[in-house]
């Protein structure tokens, strides 16, 4: 099993960057998104069950990012707008391997991580 995160980079604030995670080896249940800052704990971004149809979003990003998934290329996404400087983290893509019966949001229930992709915002 793998996720392989791409599509970070420098940006200035008010930009936008769209993150990738391409998945291999099983199919997955609850994928979401976390990010990193410098001496921060890891926090959750974006969630979204294997349907599309349940999303969960953390309040400071909520209304300026937006997670998809497309199953038959096993591949999760990050849409970012009106990215601030306070967004600059290193952002992880996870997945899970059974649903939870809600879209999770602790770093605890994630089965599976990749290695991450570092986005930096300018002011």
């Amino acid at each position: 099993v793998q996720l392989q995160a791409s599509g970070g980079g420098m940006v200035q604030a008010g930009g936008s960057l769209r993150l990738s995670c391409a998945a291999s080896g099983r199919t997955f249940a609850t994928m979401g998104w976390f990010r990193q800052a410098p001496g921060k704990e890891r926090e959750f971004v974006a969630a979204i069950s294997r349907s599309g149809g349940s999303t969960s979003y953390a309040v400071s990003v909520k209304g300026r990012f937006t997670i998809s998934r497309d199953n038959a290329k096993n591949t999760l996404d990050l849409q970012m707008n009106s990215l601030k400087p306070e967004d600059t983290a290193v952002y992880y893509c996870a997945a899970n391997a059974q649903w939870l019966g809600a879209v999770v949001t602790t770093r605890s229930a994630y089965d599976y991580w990749g290695q991450g992709t570092l986005v930096t915002v300018s002011s």
